[in-house]
């Protein structure tokens, strides 16, 4: 096998158009719910490689601009992971892409929800990219929210990243005050179908409707531990 290291992948991250690059250990997903953890999907898995990449600020002010930010972003990520996948890949390790969007559906017929093969955004947390706050949004301190992510899993055994050592919203509850479906009122338990009241097709686009979990959250635009506000 031809060497590979954290550094060498997290620059084929960056090479492919990433914003930031994290390494987590599959070990540290004990807390996934069955199903959903990295060695679910790839039982050879040791090392979760996940990528982020920032969308412009100024979608935040139109639905037309955040909608096709987000689907383009959806497409782009994907993209990415299969660029660092192909890299790992020709290295001699096994990789497994996951999408930006897509997954499995869980319940029964009639009741059945679509989620991630594994949860991104908490994956993202755990290879210290950010955290995860009140509005259910990943964020880190250099892009506060406006990150769309995607992952690699790998067989290689790569160095993790801390964690970082932050919480986040202390004394705030904007997020929760200004949620329309109120999809945010049980912080164990995200409102999916609520929120999914703001999802709709529009010409046959994709269109969402609400993102004010992410507008009003006074460090979308990083800063978040530093203690500095962007209101």
């Amino acid at each position: 096998m031809a060497e590979l290291n954290s550094e060498i992948v997290k620059e084929y991250g960056a090479n492919a158009g990433a914003s930031v690059v994290g390494i987590a250990a599959a070990s540290d997903f004990a807390l996934a719910p069955e199903g959903f953890k990295p060695v679910d999907v790839l039982p050879e898995c040791l090392s979760v490689i996940v990528l982020g990449a920032t969308f412009p600020r100024e979608d935040l002010n139109s639905i037309v601009g955040y909608t096709a930010s987000r689907n383009a972003m959806l497409t782009n990520m994907t993209n990415m992971a299969k660029e660092v996948a192909k890299r790992i890949k020709a290295a001699g390790y096994i990789t497994k892409v996951i999408s930006a969007a897509g997954g499995k559906w869980v319940g029964s017929d009639g009741k059945k929800e679509q989620y991630g093969y594994i949860s991104l955004k908490h994956a993202a947390e755990i290879a210290g990219l950010g955290a995860i706050g009140k509005n259910n949004l990943l964020t880190n301190p250099q892009y506060g929210n406006l990150l769309w992510l995607s992952a690699v899993l790998t067989d290689a055994a790569l160095i993790p990243d801390q964690k970082l050592p932050y919480a986040m919203c202390d004394g705030c509850n904007k997020c929760v005050e200004n949620c329309p479906s109120g999809a945010l009122d049980d912080l164990t338990v995200f409102g999916r179908k609520g929120c999914a009241k703001f999802f709709s097709m529009a010409n046959k686009t994709f269109e969402i409707r609400c993102f004010l979990c992410r507008k009003v959250c006074p460090y979308r635009f990083g800063n978040a531990y530093a203690g500095e506000s962007n209101v």
